[in-house]
């Protein structure tokens, strides 16, 4: 692995410990890892959550663990196995049930959120049917692990860019944001994904070229030299073995296209029921009360009003004051090229082989 350290881009302490890790690392990263792989890939989600209250073990530093890809997500199976393989620290786990990648820092407020506990190895590990911001919070809150805080909390390995605005959108950004919130100081681990190119052994590899800078700010932090509330956002290029080395950057202004597409009910059927189909069990028993109480009113108005779909994104025409008008519309992120800018920006950064790394929020 290629993995330098410029000196002129990071402050001296953490410069310092990247090259006593970077030195002392040896060749059985690999082998270490195949052993863990069998036993991270399959899990068993029948044990109940109140085994989170197990203590710690207070001999290794405390690292707890989310993403926005959710649980099931292989940057997040990668980076448990090479922290794992490491076996410096004791890992807790808390991840989405499903995909919450641009969840944001929304929250699941009065509504019940459901934790399944999951087999990942010597991980504590569990599942939430909620947003990576659920996780977190619910985690650092003492209700599910009994600990008072842990050492780190780390959001990754996220599959895609968190550089410039799209840090807004990311619900893996967020996840970091609120143990920020909460006092904790933060990783965000992201992997430049390329359609078509990148495949998800470049995963694995992104994790461990994270290593180093994990193990240097533990250390930093156990040290006192680390800022207590403080998040790092990290964004490994797309050739992660062939990395340049860590650079500190400037976060860009940058984000993702946006587009915005009709959809048309009767030629996806499925497209009116997305969103309830999407609702978790708990969300669904907690607004059966709410419906009932509005089925009466529901029934009333709907003997005078009329659901009228219209498929064109164009207009629509002049209709009765008793119709309602119902479309359907997706959100899709579009790949573009990224333009020209400084070369000490996130993206441009990334895009000439270095690890990004800068501070959002401090």
């Amino acid at each position: 692995m290629t993995t330098s350290v410029k000196n002129n881009f990071l402050p001296p302490s953490l410069i310092s410990n990247l090259q006593q890790v970077l030195i002392s690392r040896n060749d059985t990263v690999e082998h270490q890892s195949s052993q863990n792989s069998s036993s991270l890939s399959s899990r068993s989600r029948n044990a109940e959550p109140s085994q989170a209250n197990a203590e710690p073990d207070c001999s290794k530093p405390v690292l707890l663990i989310t993403n926005g890809e959710g649980i099931d997500s292989p940057g997040l199976t990668f980076l448990v196995q090479a922290l794992l393989s490491d076996g410096r620290f004791s890992l807790h786990v808390c991840a989405p049930q499903s995909d919450k990648s641009v969840a944001g820092h929304s929250m699941t407020v009065g509504e019940m959120v459901a934790v399944s506990s999951v087999e990942m190895g010597d991980a504590a590990a569990f599942e939430v049917s909620g947003t990576p911001v659920d996780c977190v919070s619910l985690a650092l809150s003492g209700a599910l692990f009994s600990w008072s805080k842990p050492v780190l909390v780390i959001s990754g390995m996220n599959r895609g860019s968190s550089c410039g605005r799209n840090m807004f959108y990311s619900g893996a950004v967020a996840a970091a944001r609120e143990a920020l919130i909460c006092g904790v100081p933060s990783l965000c681990l992201s992997f430049n994904w390329k359609k078509d190119v990148s495949c998800e052994s470049d995963l694995k590899d992104a994790a461990n070229v994270c290593l180093p800078l994990i193990s240097a700010t533990v250390r930093d932090i156990e040290r006192g030299n680390f800022p207590e509330c403080c998040l790092l956002n990290i964004e490994i290029p797309s050739c992660p073995l062939a990395n340049k080395g860590f650079k500190l950057t400037r976060q860009s202004l940058w984000r993702s296209p946006l587009s915005w597409k009709a959809v048309s009910t009767n030629r996806h059927p499925a497209a009116g029921q997305y969103l309830s189909n999407q609702q978790s069990l708990g969300i669904k028993l907690a607004q059966l009360s709410r419906d009932a109480s509005a089925a009466g009113a529901a029934r009333r108005l709907s003997s005078h009003r009329k659901n009228v779909e219209i498929e064109s994104v164009g207009v629509a025409g002049k209709l009765n004051g008793q119709q309602t008008v119902k479309k359907y519309f997706r959100l899709e992120f579009m790949e573009k090229e990224r333009e020209d800018g400084d070369d000490n920006l996130d993206f441009r950064t990334v895009e000439d082989g270095y690890v990004s790394w800068n501070c959002p929020f401090y």
